[in-house]
């Protein structure tokens, strides 16, 4: 009797998690990422660059795309009531949701402004928007970038996006981080790099190569402020 009960929680939990509705002030933390209270969310069905992807603009030079999704999403909806329906919790503990700011879709509102695109791999609701934006070449449309789920592993081979036409080169530079050799601040000290097999690995200032990491845009490095973050951007840490 108590293995059945116990089978019936396992099922039920989940369900319970779904149905729960998080409402309140967002802090801002990425394109696609707030927390409200004490949980961090993820918004669903849409991918945003990384605070410190790059971009290009209609010039062909380098800008922060990822940080400027981030501030025009906290300029747009900071400070409002949201309102976030929970679907899931993903396997970095972030609860995946759909929410709304004043009863709009804060998710429709960042891809039809180019902020963010549909990701279709796990919904197709955004796509019109994401046409729409890309008609308009509106935020990252108007000049060359590349999906922030390619640039999270370094796709070499990714197409690159938008209307500008990208000079020669260009996936040297959109598959770059906008950390430099200088860590952006004293906390954050966490290298990254990417290994000949196209890995993400994050090193602690304990580690045994860390010294030897040399943090250059070129060479795709970038600077982590936690574990997490590392983590959330999907590298893993060194074995050594």
């Amino acid at each position: 009797m108590l293995r059945k009960f116990l089978i019936a929680l396992c099922f039920l939990v989940p369900s319970l998690a779904e149905a729960a509705d998080i409402s309140g002030t967002a802090k801002v933390r990425a394109g696609d990422a707030v927390v409200i209270g004490n949980t961090r969310i993820r918004l669903g069905g849409i991918d945003a660059p990384a605070v410190d992807q790059l971009c290009l603009n209609t010039k062909a030079e380098r800008w922060t795309c990822g940080v400027a999704a981030r501030d025009e999403l906290a300029k747009y909806a900071e400070g409002k009531t949201w309102v976030c329906h929970t679907r899931s919790i993903d396997r970095r503990g972030r609860t995946v949701a759909r929410c709304e700011v004043g009863g709009e879709d804060i998710q429709k509102w960042l891809v039809h402004n180019g902020w963010a695109l549909a990701y279709t791999r796990i919904s197709h609701d955004y796509e019109p928007d994401e046409a729409a934006a890309r008609e308009a070449k509106a935020g990252m449309w108007q000049g060359a970038f590349i999906a922030p789920w390619d640039w999270r592993v370094r796709n070499k081979k990714t197409p690159i996006l938008g209307a500008t036409k990208p000079p020669e080169g260009a996936h040297a530079v959109l598959l770059a981080s906008a950390s430099g050799p200088i860590a952006p601040s004293p906390d954050c000290t966490i290298k990254g790099n990417v290994n000949s097999s196209g890995e993400c690995i994050y090193h602690q200032p304990t580690s045994r190569w860390y010294a030897q990491i040399k943090m250059k845009i070129s060479k795709g490095t970038r600077w982590f402020c936690s574990v997490e973050e590392a983590e959330a951007a999907g590298c893993r840490e060194t074995k050594r």
